[in-house]
């Protein structure tokens, strides 16, 4: 039997082992030198925006709405589609989540029904992009101008992505990363926020630690209700060796991606009645490699039968408007078919950077045999 292989798995080299270590042992673990280091390199990166980093990915999307200034009585789009935080930092602001359904074949929120859900009320709109994939930013900020909406990009899984040459973050309004253990890179726990300016960057820095702002040796004062969401020196030096490999990694999951597409062959769709992923290499930092399932087969009976191939398999995401929070709001099933019905049977196959073209064949082998079509 063949080894387990997992859905995702973080690689983490000795250089980074050996820089955790040399924090632990400088005395200063928490928010320090590394955190500063770790927040000019993304900045650099998206094109000398400021960044600031948080210890996750849900509180940036948090503090981007409060910093927009959205509250009470405003409403939020957003997709039914993604990690529950998505919508739940919309209830943690006292807004109201507003759910538009997802294109059929990217996956991702629908722009067009994004439009037909604006009201009066709609204030921002968040786009996740699932799996790496961003959507038509050009429709995005369209519409967003049109209605004069703030957008807090939920690109949790996207770093490495790009729209028409430009990394996602390095333009745009509120961009959201998440560095959480199964991302492209990690910092065990984390995310940053990029921001339009350096006022916003000091609000941001207010509503990571409590409010404080400080001015010499004992200047404090605190005049917004903020929260500990600071990241900390090790965290940031995890995410330094990372984002050191960042164009390895994204090359390599592409080069993964582009084997799945290769192994499974061009009928697999029509063999199998299971839907793949758009074959995008120039936008798509390929975080997940998705596949939808037939009806036929539910997906635990899926994930059973690939286990006993000792093959792990995740899913990424059941719908969030039919969890009992959004049901006691309000929201039905049937009211986002597409959602529904993708939510129900999407399921992630292993996708990481350790992998080999041998995995992906391994993966593709058990899936044909699981979905009863003949392998290549």
């Amino acid at each position: 039997m063949n080894a387990f292989l997992p859905f995702s798995r973080p690689t983490i080299d000795e250089a980074t082992i050996a820089a955790v270590g040399e924090v632990l042992g400088s005395g200063w673990i928490t928010s320090g030198p590394k955190v500063l280091e770790f927040e000019k390199v993304l900045s650099e990166y998206f094109g000398g925006r400021q960044v600031r980093t948080f210890n996750s990915g849900t509180c940036t999307m948090e503090i981007a709405l409060r910093i927009a200034g959205i509250g009470v009585g405003d409403e939020v789009i957003t997709t039914p589609i993604s990690w529950v935080a998505t919508a739940n930092v919309i209830l943690e602001v006292g807004a109201t989540p507003v759910f538009a359904d997802i294109d059929p074949v990217t996956r991702n929120i629908d722009l067009d029904k994004v439009e037909a859900a604006i009201t009066a009320r709609t204030k921002a709109v968040i786009p996740v992009y699932l799996a790496g994939k961003p959507v038509d930013m050009d429709r995005l900020y369209a519409i967003a101008d049109k209605y004069n909406l703030r957008v807090i990009e939920d690109a949790a899984q996207a770093i490495g992505s790009t729209w028409k040459g430009k990394p996602i973050g390095s333009f745009g309004d509120f961009v959201s990363f998440s560095f959480q253990a199964n991302k492209n890179i990690t910092t065990s726990e984390g995310g940053c926020l990029v921001l339009n300016d350096e006022i916003e960057a000091i609000f941001a820095e207010k509503y990571r630690l409590q409010g404080v702002t400080r001015s010499g040796w004992d200047g404090i004062e605190v005049d917004v209700l903020g929260g500990k969401f600071n990241m900390t020196d090790v965290a940031a030096a995890i995410g330094l060796g990372q984002f050191a490999k960042l164009d390895a990694i994204t090359a390599q999951r592409r080069k993964l991606a582009r084997h799945y597409f290769a192994t499974l062959g061009k009928d697999f769709e029509q063999r199998t009645g299971a839907q793949l992923p758009p074959e995008d290499y120039e936008n798509t930092n390929w975080h997940l490699f998705q596949v939808v399932l037939p009806d036929r087969i539910t997906r635990p009976e899926f994930m059973e039968k690939m286990k006993v191939h000792n093959i792990g398999v995740g899913f990424h995401y059941a719908p969030i408007h039919l969890f009992k929070l959004y049901r006691e709001r309000g929201f039905t099933e049937g009211m986002f078919p597409v959602a529904e019905r993708v939510g129900r049977q999407i399921v992630s196959l292993p996708m990481f950077y350790a992998m080999n073209e041998a995995d992906v064949e391994r993966t593709c082998m058990a899936m044909c045999d699981v979905l009863n079509g003949p392998s290549n």
